[in-house]
């Protein structure tokens, strides 16, 4: 008999984007609080709890693993990350397949606002291979999002383009469960030069 594995739930963050509305400027390596992005949503997964943390990189990876300071993570690279956020979803997936994990805590990396708190929320929620777990805002669905291992194969499936598994769970919307968050976090995105006011 297997051991059983230490953390059930592995943090995943999305940081292949190319940030094509920043100048280019890929937004892993955007500063806050004088580290990069990618450090802060590493960190935010690993103070909710999850011990084992994959980063799919695209943009520019080469100088993310250079510059960013991400020990102890699985560095997962998406040769395909022009097509959008759901070939980024799908390599992570992939990723975990193989380390026994039977649920992903997925994160985005140009959500600054959404940090552990909201993240060990949803965590918490986690319950079987058959959970789907998302964050919301005044009731609207957002990040971070919890996939158990029952469903991946299906989210690969239909992620697409910059959807994500936003078809997929609408399609499961009766099997979602929603965690209010919008008393410990911000659901703002760094898409434009507008936005990174957000940043400090």
């Amino acid at each position: 008999m297997s051991e059983p594995i230490e953390d059930p739930v592995a943090g995943l963050v999305l940081a292949a984007g190319g940030g094509r509305r920043l100048g280019g400027r890929p937004k892993a390596l955007l500063t806050h609080r004088g580290r990069p992005l990618v450090e802060h949503a590493v960190a935010a997964l690993r103070a909710a709890g999850c011990t084992r943390v994959h980063v799919v990189l695209g943009a520019s990876a080469g100088a993310v693993r250079e510059r960013a300071e991400l020990a102890g993570c699985v560095l997962v690279e998406n040769p395909e990350w022009e097509q959008g956020m759901g070939s980024s979803l799908r390599a992570g997936l992939e990723s975990l397949g193989a380390t026994g994990a039977r649920a992903a805590l997925v994160t985005l990396v140009d959500q600054p606002g959404i940090g552990a708190a909201a993240m060990a929320r949803v965590r918490a929620a986690h319950r079987d291979e058959d959970s789907l777990v998302a964050a919301s805002y005044d009731g609207v669905r957002g990040h971070p999002v919890l996939f158990g291992a029952a469903h991946w194969a299906g989210i690969a499936q239909s992620a697409s383009g910059d959807q994500g598994a936003r078809t997929y769970l609408r399609e499961h919307a009766r099997e979602v469960t929603l965690v209010e968050c919008s008393d410990v976090a911000e659901a703002y995105d760094i898409d434009t030069e507008a936005d990174l006011g957000h940043l400090e």
